[in-house]
């Protein structure tokens, strides 16, 4: 006889999405320009490379990530007599949060595709869960703003409102409690970094890493527009590579190309197979 304590899970009953670069702020630009102010009001020239190595993690740890490439610590032992501190990480962060807040709104537009495919997530009968490197005063600019421009999840969890960020898992666990979804197979983890996909896999869900219009390219749309196509191509396939080297099951160029995706993990799951 079967447990009937344990219920089998077939199909897939959340998505949980990433913010920057995967459903709002196409090219994840908003944080990356924050990190480039934020060290230079400190005296320390950042690249919008370095700037944008560690993005996904929380923004405390993504500074504290900046100041330990080598290059940005020897600037910074340049500049100022000695290594950064702990204190001088604490003080950038403090001073990046509201520069983050001042600007959100420009970065605010929904990802083109986004909204029809929260709609298809939804008809499928899928719940929407959200997490993200920002804190909750960063996101309660942005989530109203996105609102406004049809993207509203049902959940969204924030770095600061757990006891560690990504990598660690807690954030879509809050999602799942929130959301009132289990297990965690069941979900599937979509963003845009390394981070995403670490969340996503530490937390034994199925993951999807975004290309074209989030970090691993770092392009607006104008700026994608005006690339030779074998420049893109030779990006994309970088990005592509990126992510699958990363661990996630599935990468798509922007949240539009997952819909067909949803079909394959729910075959995979009823066949048995598992994250």
């Amino acid at each position: 006889m079967g447990n009937s304590r344990h219920t089998s899970h077939r199909s897939l009953k959340a998505v949980i999405l990433d913010w920057a670069g995967t459903t709002v702020d196409y090219g994840c630009m908003a944080p990356a320009a924050v990190f480039i102010e934020t060290f230079r009001q400190h005296g320390v020239s950042v690249t919008m490379a370095q700037a944008r190595a560690p993005m996904g993690k929380f923004k405390k740890d993504h500074i504290r990530e900046i100041t330990q490439m080598e290059p940005v610590a020897a600037q910074w032992r340049a500049v100022h007599g000695k290594p950064c501190s702990e204190a001088d990480v604490e003080a950038m962060y403090h001073d990046f949060l509201p520069l983050q807040i001042a600007v959100i709104a420009q970065y605010a537009d929904v990802i083109p595709g986004v909204v029809e495919t929260i709609a298809d997530f939804r008809e499928r009968g899928l719940k929407i869960g959200s997490t993200t490197g920002y804190t909750r005063a960063i996101m309660d600019v942005l989530a109203p703003l996105a609102a406004q421009h049809g993207y509203a999840p049902d959940a969204a969890v924030c770095a600061d409102e757990v006891p560690a960020a990504r990598p660690y898992p807690w954030m879509c666990y809050r999602n799942q409690i929130e959301l009132n979804v289990y297990p965690s197979e069941v979900c599937v983890k979509i963003g845009d970094t390394v981070p995403d996909i670490d969340e996503g896999l530490n937390a034994g869900m199925w993951t999807i890493g975004v290309v074209k219009c989030g970090n691993e390219i770092g392009l607006s749309e104008p700026e994608i527009a005006q690339l030779p196509y074998a420049e893109l191509d030779a990006r994309l396939k970088a990005g592509h590579k990126h992510l699958r080297y990363a661990g996630a099951h599935y990468t798509v160029d922007n949240l539009s190309e997952v819909p067909p995706l949803i079909n394959a993990i729910n075959e995979r799951l009823a066949s048995g197979e598992r994250p």
